[in-house]
């Protein structure tokens, strides 16, 4: 488990950073899974510690985001995924047990302010509800989770001393000026129709006739674009990329190397404003409508300061928080009830234990 004790900073990256062309997430599965396993098993408690619980639906809904995101990102699943967030989550609990009033009131200005960035990357509200409905999460949860966690990481930094200074990062800045360099970006929307089964791993062929009326469908809904009917509207009806449809096929920005090699070609060609020919990748036929083009600069220290500042403060608590965290596991007497994950987090320790004692990052967790 890398500490970074902020596990909804990785699911919000997956909600707006993942680029949606590289593969759409399983079409015409239960949209709530852990909520079906839940009534078939009930929900037992797999952590019991002295002041806290952890349910398996809280485990299972992390799991089931995070790998919603890893599968629209086209990333394998760890072997570990499960016992990384639950070994987070208790990180979490018994973190928040230590917290005091000013790192709740630190926890909830940062989480805050998260919120805003986020939403700042979506027309509406409403189409960011849709969004994270896709990935089995409402606003809510995610806001409340990004809440305990900002409190439990304020917890953290206060009982380490961790506070990066405005003169640390102008040093990390000046000495790591490459980091700094934006590439060209492109801000696009597409219409996806898949030729591909995309609830399966890896996606299956579509059946000749099936490929062969998605050919002459697309080139139809081009010709609809061209004669005036909106690209955004035709997207969210008759798209198969779920992670974009519901935005009217819109993308966040883009840099080359973050999309398939076609949709990349076609989309750092286009002019503004301007509707791709049909593009073929591996995922199906594309429409790639070119909304902005962005030119590569480099990103002011203004700008970039609050990422280094917390660049920085995760490079410390990965040194200093292990043994504080195991200490604060043993004042909770945390208990893993679930046979497997209690010998998979044994492991988890133990490796991290041998990596703190050579200086090196801990390997992933036996499954």
């Amino acid at each position: 488990m890398k500490y970074t004790v902020f596990l909804t900073a990785a699911l919000l990256a997956g909600v707006y950073s993942t680029p949606a062309t590289t593969q759409s997430p399983a079409v015409g599965t239960n949209a709530n899974p852990e909520a079906a396993i839940t009534a078939l098993f009930g929900n037992p408690a797999v952590v019991k510690a002295k002041n806290f619980e952890i349910k398996r639906s809280d485990l299972d809904q992390v799991v089931s985001a995070a790998r919603s995101n890893l599968t629209v990102a086209n990333t394998p699943v760890p072997p570990d995924l499960e016992i990384s967030v639950l070994d987070q989550l208790i990180t979490i609990q018994v973190l928040l047990q230590t917290a005091t009033p000013a790192d709740q009131a630190a926890g909830k200005i940062d989480a805050d302010q998260q919120y805003t960035n986020l939403l700042a990357q979506f027309r509406s509200v409403e189409d960011f509800a849709r969004l994270l409905k896709a990935r089995g999460l409402t606003i809510e949860e995610l806001r409340a989770k990004a809440l305990q966690e900002a409190v439990a990481k304020a917890a953290l930094k206060r009982a380490l001393s961790i506070n990066p200074t405005e003169e640390d990062a102008m040093d990390y800045y000046k000495q790591h000026g490459a980091d700094f360099e934006q590439p060209e970006l492109v801000h696009a929307r597409h219409i996806l129709l898949a030729t591909v089964d995309l609830s399966t791993r890896p996606p299956t062929p579509l059946t000749t006739n099936t490929v062969a009326a998605k050919r002459k469908q697309i080139e139809d809904l081009r010709k609809r674009i061209l004669a005036g009917e909106d690209f955004g509207t035709l997207a969210k009806q008759y798209s198969d990329d779920t992670g974009s449809k519901e935005n009217g096929g819109e993308l966040p920005a883009f840099a080359r190397g973050q999309m398939v090699a076609e949709f990349e070609a076609a989309a750092f060609s286009l002019p503004t404003n301007s509707v791709s020919e049909v593009v073929t990748s591996p995922y199906g036929y594309h429409l790639i409508k070119v909304l902005e083009k962005i030119p590569a600069k480099r990103i002011e220290f203004t700008t970039a300061e609050r990422q280094i500042k917390e660049a920085l403060t995760q490079l410390k608590i990965r040194k200093l928080a292990p043994e504080y965290v195991k200490t604060l596991r043993a004042d909770q007497q945390v208990a893993i009830q679930d046979a497997d994950l209690k010998s998979q987090d044994e492991q988890m320790q133990a490796n991290q234990a041998a990596a703190a004692a050579a200086g090196t990052a801990p390997p992933a967790a036996a499954k």
